[in-house]
């Protein structure tokens, strides 16, 4: 913590009264599938501490970029670009974008995502093609794209939002299972590719968390129990969940911030569970 007798970057101790410092004062985050959910949480958080945030995906953007900025520390900026993230040329157009506005991609969050659900024999060959593209391949494009940058200053992070489902499988989940297995396998190479630099790469995976995708699994299943929608919640996480309770946004944000920090500089190659103790079983 910061003292009245601590000064930082030349500055007088005064100076810093009250403000709130941190290693990622000025840096700059690219946080992918951002407008909801856990991606808003992480790009939020982020704000708070002080790194310029590049929004992105569908949705609501204007209220999703204000929250965001409303979060920001003095100085940051929050900016919004729409890359389709199934389509490597607006990935590359994104990762430009990020450059041209702040100089480069310091932190990187991958956290696009899509899910769909059928049986192998029955699964739509276009949906599996999709969800393969969002969920794993734009992570690869972000990541190659970025790593020039961060590895040029010695310097950066790399988050992939996984999922318990890079750990385990369920059924009727073959895509996204399988995307998800291969984001923890590529968060692992990249460890090992960047692990005598100063750039880390890590994967938090999550389990049940109550975010708009989980919530029309919630609704879902509702319809097909004919049962009510806390009913429907509490058979869900009653499954798999044994903590009985649902992960929240705010809890993967701090995570993505500790695996930001300094302290986390030797972390690297972990695909981190959060998820009541699904994977303990």
């Amino acid at each position: 913590m910061l003292t009245e007798e601590t000064a930082v970057d030349g500055r007088e101790p005064r100076e810093l009264a009250g403000r709130n410092v941190s290693m990622l004062t000025q840096k700059t985050a690219v946080v992918t599938g951002s407008t909801s959910g856990i991606g808003l949480a992480i790009a939020r958080s982020l704000a708070a501490s002080g790194a310029n945030v590049v929004l992105n995906g569908f949705g609501e953007v204007a209220a999703a970029q204000a929250e965001v900025a409303g979060c920001a520390t003095a100085g940051a900026r929050v900016v919004y670009h729409p890359a389709d993230m199934a389509r490597a040329d607006e990935i590359a157009a994104l990762v430009e974008f990020a450059g041209a506005e702040f100089g480069g991609v310091d932190v990187l969050i991958n956290n696009a995502g899509i899910q769909h659900v059928a049986s192998i024999e029955g699964f739509p060959v276009e949906r599996w093609d999709a969800i393969l593209a969002v969920n794993l391949t734009s992570a690869f494009h972000t990541t190659r794209l970025v790593l020039p940058y961060m590895r040029g200053q010695n310097w950066g992070r790399i988050v992939n939002v996984a999922s318990v489902h890079g750990l385990v499988a369920s059924t009727h989940k073959a895509a996204y299972v399988a995307a998800k297995h291969g984001l923890v396998g590529l968060t692992k190479v990249t460890a090992l590719e960047t692990a005598r630099t100063g750039v880390t790469c890590n994967a938090v995976c999550p389990g049940w968390v109550q975010t708009p995708l989980v919530e029309r699994q919630v609704e879902a299943r509702a319809e097909q129990d004919h049962s009510s929608a806390a009913a429907a919640r509490a058979a869900l996480l009653g499954e798999k969940q044994p903590s009985g309770s649902f992960v929240t946004t705010q809890q993967l944000a701090a995570m993505v911030g500790f695996l930001c920090s300094e302290a986390a500089s030797e972390v690297r190659g972990v695909a981190w569970a959060m998820d009541g103790g699904w994977t303990a079983q």
